[in-house]
């Protein structure tokens, strides 16, 4: 098609990874876009206001571009500089809110079409994370506009009757934020005990809460229904009816994987249901389709991060530069 863009290099997502492969696209003056559907570094931006990283702010480092943080543990507000800043410093080709809709592939180039238009490329890159398809709880009730997947601040559910599902990070914090803004705060966990991967700064705290009854909580636990008013839950002493405004169900998010099944990629049989791809490349299935990011851990979203995958650029460039080359 005549206004078919071409290009070296098309990568999907522009999170901190696909920002890092844009970096080394750029480094190597390749012709490239990044095309993201949502703002920049948009699954950071939609994390809590008051969101605290695990790691320290030079694990999150891009190409050893320093990252300079007020406390040892970066702030989503430093974060969203940082990237935002490195973008912006280095001129980086990234098209937001534009969505893709399909990859198709020829025998030597890849069809990329957007809502915006159509691009031809040799080289694809998927790095769009796993944050925007939430793990359902597939209750009667959910589709309530009291129930909610993502959360940003507690103000909204000072004097609320509020159920916490889930006991991860984004739950726990969640949980000790509302409590702390006056909401009335019951977790509700399918697990026996608060995450062991809570940060080793929070899971005490959350846990002398529950001990001493400011934040009540229900283990091996599970919402049945959710009602207007209340929620049903089991509970190891049998089902319960709680008064209940609002549920935040925190269960954890996963990748797109349909959008990768239609572009041709397959998966592994079990129910990590992890991508193929080759670990040394990062190349997919599919020649010239590259994965990088949490998404190469399919269900496993807790393997992969911004600290462990940022590699993944290089691998990707440098493989990239051998065929071109």
């Amino acid at each position: 098609m005549s206004n078919t863009k071409e290009l070296e290099v098309l990568i999907i997502g522009a999170g901190p990874i696909g920002i890092a492969c844009a970096l080394e696209c750029k480094k190597r003056n390749w012709n490239y876009v990044v095309i993201e559907k949502g703002a920049l570094t948009n699954s950071l931006f939609n994390y809590p206001l008051n969101m605290t990283f695990f790691s320290t702010s030079e694990k999150l480092e891009i190409d050893d571009i320093p990252f300079i943080s007020n406390n040892p543990k970066p702030s989503r507000t430093e974060a969203l500089e940082y990237y935002r800043r490195v973008v912006t410093s280095n001129d980086l080709n990234i098209n937001l809110y534009e969505t893709v809709s399909g990859i198709s592939k020829s025998i030597s180039e890849f069809t990329v079409k957007t809502d915006k238009g159509m691009y031809g490329t040799k080289h694809v890159i998927i790095a769009t994370g796993f944050y925007d398809i939430p793990n359902y709880l597939n209750v009667k009730g959910e589709n309530l506009p009291k129930v909610m997947h993502y959360y940003k601040e507690a103000h909204p559910f000072t004097l609320q009757n509020v159920a916490v599902v889930g006991a991860s990070n984004s739950a726990v914090d969640c949980a000790l934020e509302i409590y702390r803004k006056g909401g009335n705060v019951t977790m509700i966990v399918r697990d026996d005990a608060i995450g062991e991967r809570v940060k080793y700064w929070v899971r005490p705290d959350i846990i002398n809460r529950i001990e001493e009854g400011s934040i009540k909580a229900y283990f091996n636990s599970e919402i049945t229904e959710i009602r207007k008013h209340e929620i049903t839950i089991t509970t190891p002493e049998g089902p319960k009816t709680l008064q209940n405004d609002y549920v935040i169900a925190l269960t954890g998010y996963r990748p797109n994987f349909e959008f990768l099944a239609n572009a041709g990629i397959t998966f592994s049989k079990d129910e990590k249901h992890i991508p193929t791809y080759n670990a040394e490349t990062m190349e997919s299935n599919v020649e010239g389709l590259y994965l990088a990011g949490v998404i190469c851990g399919g269900m496993e979203t807790h393997k992969w991060f911004i600290e462990n995958s940022r590699i993944h650029a290089k691998l990707i460039a440098e493989h990239i530069e051998k065929k071109v080359s």
